[in-house]
């Protein structure tokens, strides 16, 4: 991984000297697409294979939606960039004791679902297909991007909740390219051209998307209780991220951290869980 790594920054580089226009198009090609599709493990198959699958589309591309239970106490989960609903297993079983029902989807280019690409607002385009399904959610638990995007659909009216769980989760949109532009050492003439690329090529009709794609834009429109989860290791999202946004909400948001458990394994750590589990069922009220 580390070679390709070192293989891409030196084409992409190199490119952005003799060629900058296919630089930049190679750089927001890897941008927008998942470079792995993760399978499901035995244990998550058979979790996949308990539910009750759903179809539905966004933007041409076929996307797989599960649920589990009779659709009473619905409670959505929103994975993260590169992984699956199944990723979320430790809680959709926890949800599932308790009587709720679970409710996800595999983001086109994930899991079972189709297509190669995905964006943030592709996923609130979901979002808002199984809210119209679903009626309010009792809570919407995200990782990582899948945070960004509660957020985003809570703002726009794409769902409604009274509670809500981001562990790990992006509060920047900027965060997303810098952590990309750093991971794979862009030069600055690369950085300037992607952000012109997501202005021009992805989201044409989005003005202030850097604004309106945070976590923390426009907080006093959302008025869900919000519970932050988010590990001092985590090398993918930086715990600053959570800060941020805990510190944007005031006392509607807690922030609880861990320690070595990193980006993935938090979802299914006992005490993680718990508290996520806590907090759904919280009868605490929700900001009016």
């Amino acid at each position: 991984m580390k070679s390709t790594r070192t293989l891409v920054r030196t084409t992409l580089n190199g490119l952005s000297t003799v060629a900058p226009s296919l630089a930049g198009r190679a750089t927001l090609w890897l941008f927008r697409h998942p470079l792995a599709r993760m399978k499901a493990s035995p244990a998550e198959q058979r979790l996949l294979d308990a539910a009750c699958q759903g179809s539905t589309t966004v933007a041409g591309k076929h996307v797989v939606t599960y649920a589990w239970g009779d659709g009473e106490r619905p409670v959505l989960l929103l994975h993260g960039w590169q992984s699956r609903a199944s990723h979320l297993g430790a809680l959709i079983g926890g949800l599932r004791e308790r009587g709720y029902t679970p409710v996800s989807f595999d983001a086109p280019g994930h899991g079972a679902s189709g297509g190669r690409a995905t964006t943030i607002l592709e996923y609130r385009h979901i979002i808002r297909q199984l809210s119209a399904e679903y009626g309010t959610f009792d809570a919407i638990i995200g990782h990582s991007l899948g945070v960004a995007a509660a957020f985003l659909a809570l703002r726009g009216g794409a769902a409604d909740t009274g509670r809500l769980v981001g562990i790990s989760g992006i509060s920047d949109f900027d965060y997303v390219v810098d952590y990309f532009c750093d991971d794979l050492g862009l030069r600055p003439r690369l950085r300037t051209e992607l952000r012109r690329r997501i202005e021009d090529v992805m989201f044409p009709e989005e003005p202030e998307l850097w604004r309106r794609f945070d976590a923390t834009d426009r907080p006093h429109e959302i008025t869900a209780r919000i519970l932050l989860l988010h590990d001092e290791r985590d090398r993918y999202v930086r715990p600053d991220q959570s800060r941020r946004t805990a510190a944007a909400y005031g006392d509607q948001a807690e922030l609880h951290t861990t320690t070595g458990l990193g980006h993935i394994r938090v979802l299914s750590d006992p005490d993680v869980v718990a508290r996520a589990l806590a907090h759904v069922t919280s009868r605490a009220p929700v900001r009016g």
